[in-house]
């Protein structure tokens, strides 16, 4: 079949129009059609994956943080167990701090407690405690437990105070 607008090229696109009601149908070449503004023809695939990957470019792989010193990343890092230097742990410090906190239960290393300033490093931890439990008791509205855990640090900082330490 010919096309209906040119009558010289083969017809390969046909055109269905509804207009007030009435259908109308049209069979172009794809000259025709395009000179129209109705060019339907697909692009490659090649055009077709290079939009994709162009509007889509935000959720595009990001690059892999890597220590500055070994170039070992976070995933080698957590499929191994194994840091690749000292520097891995600063490096990957906001990646590896949940894990931290769930499996020793704390984010910061006490270490051992010499003999001879034992008390006063007690001391110092029990505050903190109190501390972090005066702030849930205050985010809780909870301000007759926050009174009394106020009291206990005033008291421990009172004691550490009395024996010559300040804290």
């Amino acid at each position: 079949m010919l096309c209906e607008n040119c009558h010289k090229n083969e017809a390969n696109t046909t055109v269905t129009q509804f207009i007030n009601g009435d259908m109308s149908v049209s069979h172009l070449c794809s000259e025709c059609a395009s000179k129209l503004g109705m060019d339907f023809s697909f692009p490659s695939l090649n055009n077709m994956l290079s939009n994709f990957f162009t509007d889509f470019a935000p959720f595009a792989a990001r690059p892999v943080a890597r220590c500055s010193l070994c170039g070992a990343s976070y995933e080698e890092f957590a499929r191994s167990g194994k840091a690749g230097c000292a520097n891995c742990y600063t490096t990957f410090y906001d990646q590896l701090l949940p894990s931290l906190q769930r499996i020793h239960g704390k984010t910061r290393h006490n270490g051992k407690i010499p003999g001879s300033s034992g008390n006063r490093a007690r001391i110092i931890n029990k505050i903190e405690q109190l501390k972090m439990q005066l702030n849930d008791a205050i985010s809780k509205q909870e301000f007759e437990e926050a009174a009394k855990l106020r009291d206990q640090i005033n008291a421990l900082e009172k004691e550490a105070s009395d024996n010559g330490k300040e804290l």
